[in-house]
């Protein structure tokens, strides 16, 4: 019988999961490898613990420097911290592990996070959760009761652990649903919002990750109403009363748990709580660092003031968003910008935004689409009335009676407290770039509030009460932010956005009483001139072109036009007339611009009962520009691909139709002379 072969080696056995690494070709990578890279890798791996831990220290403390990084990468430092760091008997040594492994999920891609969770790095988090939470709850011997050094080294493992669950709840939406899943990772960090003897970075800390994690995300505000143990959303609730930073970070945490569980104004939640609690809280810490840079908002907090007005204008900019949806599902149809029901004579529109089915073939068959549209203008013809024109002005008569601020307390706090806090932010002296983000916080929140307020309807009296607690504070948002600002003329294209945008957003709210000066019109005039040509952004992806509807030259159009409303003046309103013929009869007018032009003038030159119907449509021969515009605008919708830009098809196709039934309209009722 034959002998079986023995082997030859007596090596250990190679790590079957390492793969063997190369040395760097480039000179500088190869000395730091030799030099820095693997002596301390080969200390992580020494029989000797404090070996082990002063390697891991050195680790944590060269991974930010941006090519010991890579380096350590290469040579698969996660895996060693995985499988060898994290399970090492010394604390000190697993806490640089935890702070290996978070200054690589800040400073590496998403991916990375991806990366670690396949790894199954919640398991390892969950571990050392448990042993904190067991630390911070035991009895014999008491946390008060450890060193010094042996109390910051939790602390220190903590703040490791809270910031990788942040980052890791983020990088993808599959890894945050296995995060709100994980009992004991939800137990870990609502503990540590009920321990107050926690130090305030950490504090800070767990509340930042718990408002990241909690974004749309419905299991965890459930899972915050549900725990008993330690009252979470109780210690929250004192905590945003409190005010300072914390509070601030509570309130993130709660707007998004009022969100995700649809605690509104029409329906709130416990004890009648919904996002109109948490504004006051807001403005109060606003407030306390009304001296950015002066000082701490409470003595003994480290937070930087600036960064902590930018959490709290966010949050504001937030719940103004957040409130349209209050409006839109509290059974309120009245606060809409009513968009009427369907017409076999007339398919208008409601409003700007609105967008109307447009029968019509592919562009394959253009001529056919051509022959359908003048069968139908003639069957249309002595059937237009003011009914339908009323329908393209965006009128509608089915509205029911108006209910005052009572009922959306939201509105009511964001008018009376968060607006006065948010113009004085909005003219902060900018000589620092924290000034500068703070006062691109204040407007975002103010433009959010103002849009939300701009779909309410007010036309014919409707919610008059509403319009009666808004007009004031507009009026001192046009006057004390946006004319200082416009008539400063800054070069800031972004700034000039912004304020386009919220202009827009009060003066149509306003509906023609917005106290701008006589020549005020030609400032926007003006800025959409010196901004004509810029190319819209990219989306942030780089992916997609952003919305070709939210320029600046489409914000300067939708001003002007409201600008131009009754009871504008006829001077003002012949200017912006104008400006808008000429704008549509210019071959360089983007089709978006030729379509929210064409909305504007349908708005103002709709009621001819209007003075400015006669004096300045008629006598100006605006009907004769209009005429010679809608030939050119169905060669440009026709040229539009429904295939990369369906929205703005859909909408240069509304407008030609719009404006074919608008000449016809003003024919019809041509004043008598």
């Amino acid at each position: 019988m034959a002998k079986s072969r023995r082997s030859r080696t007596k090596a250990p056995r190679t790590d079957p999961i390492a793969k063997p690494v190369k040395t760097p070709s480039d000179p500088e990578l190869a000395a730091l490898r030799e030099s820095r890279i693997l002596p301390v890798l080969k200390g992580l791996k020494s029989p000797d613990a404090k070996s082990r831990t002063a390697a891991a220290a050195a680790v944590a403390n060269i991974v930010t420097d941006t090519k010991c990084r890579k380096l350590l990468l290469r040579e698969q430092v996660v895996h060693t911290v995985l499988t060898e760091t994290l399970t090492d008997a010394s604390i000190d040594s697993r806490a640089a592990g935890w702070e290996i492994l978070r200054v690589l999920s800040q400073e590496e891609e998403s991916d990375f996070c991806v990366h670690l969770f396949r790894l199954d790095i919640l398991t390892a988090i969950e571990h050392a959760a448990k042993a904190i939470i067991e630390t911070l709850t035991a009895s014999e011997p008491a946390f008060a009761k450890l060193l010094k050094a042996q109390q910051r080294l939790v602390w220190d493992m903590t703040s490791s652990l809270i910031s990788l669950i942040g980052a890791l709840g983020v990088a993808r939406d599959e890894i945050l649903e296995a995060i709100v899943k994980n009992q004991t990772i939800l137990r870990f960090l609502f503990r540590l919002v009920a321990t107050d003897y926690m130090p305030h970075e950490v504090f800070e800390e767990t509340l930042s990750c718990l408002m990241t994690l909690s974004e749309d995300c419905l299991l965890l505000g459930q899972a915050l109403i549900d725990d008993q143990e330690t009252r979470c959303y109780d210690e929250l609730l004192k905590c945003a009363a409190k005010g300072g930073s914390r509070g601030v970070l509570a309130c993130g945490v709660l707007h998004n748990m009022f969100a995700s569980l649809q605690w509104l104004d029409h329906s709130p939640g416990k004890d009648g709580a919904c996002d109109a609690v948490l504004v006051p809280n807001l403005c109060q810490a606003l407030e306390q660092t009304a001296a950015l840079g002066t000082g701490q908002p409470n003595g003994h907090e480290a937070s930087d003031p600036a960064q902590i007005v930018q959490i709290a204008l966010e949050i504001l900019a937030s719940i103004g968003t957040d409130l349209q949806n209050t409006l839109e599902k509290g059974n309120r149809p009245q606060l809409g910008a009513g968009k009427p029901a369907a017409s076999e004579k007339w398919d208008g529109f409601g409003d700007d935004t609105d967008v109307m089915e447009v029968d019509g073939s592919d562009a394959a068959e253009d001529d056919d689409e051509d022959k359908e549209e003048e069968e139908e203008e003639e069957e249309d013809d002595n059937e237009f009335d003011n009914a339908d024109l009323e329908r393209v002005t965006g009128m509608d008569e089915d509205q029911s009676e108006t209910e005052g601020l009572d009922d959306l307390p939201t509105l009511r706090e964001l008018v009376h407290k968060a607006v006065p806090q948010l113009i004085r932010l909005a003219n902060t002296v900018v000589d620092s770039d924290d000034a500068i983000a703070v006062q691109n916080y204040a407007l975002a929140a103010l433009n959010n509030i103002a849009w939300t307020v701009a779909c309410i309807e007010f036309a014919g009296g409707e919610n008059d009460n509403i319009f009666k607690a808004w007009a004031p504070a507009a009026k001192k948002i046009w006057t004390k932010t946006i004319t200082p600002i416009i008539e400063a003329d800054n070069a800031d294209l972004k700034l000039a956005t912004q304020v386009a945008s919220l202009a827009w957003a009060v003066s149509r709210s306003l509906n023609g009483n917005t106290p701008a000066s006589e020549s005020q019109h030609r400032r926007f005039i003006a800025l959409y001139q010196a901004t004509k040509g810029i190319a819209v952004e990219p989306a942030q992806d780089g992916d997609a072109a952003q919305d070709p509807f939210q320029g600046v030259g489409i914000k300067c159009i939708g001003v002007l036009g409201c600008l131009a409303r009754d009871p504008a003046s006829l001077n003002v309103n012949r200017e912006i007339g104008i400006f808008l013929m000429t704008l549509l009869g210019s071959p360089g007018t983007s089709p978006a611009e030729l379509i929210e032009a064409l909305n504007q003038v349908f708005e103002i030159y709709g009621d001819e009962e209007l003075a400015c119907d006669k004096e300045v449509f008629w006598k100006d021969g605006f009907l004769r520009h209009l005429e010679e515009v809608l030939p050119k605008l169905k060669i440009v919708a026709k040229g539009i691909d429904k295939r990369t830009a369906e929205e703005l098809r859909v909408k240069a196709d509304e407008a030609v139709l719009n404006l074919s039934r608008f000449i016809q309209y003003k024919k019809k009722h041509a004043p008598r002379s």
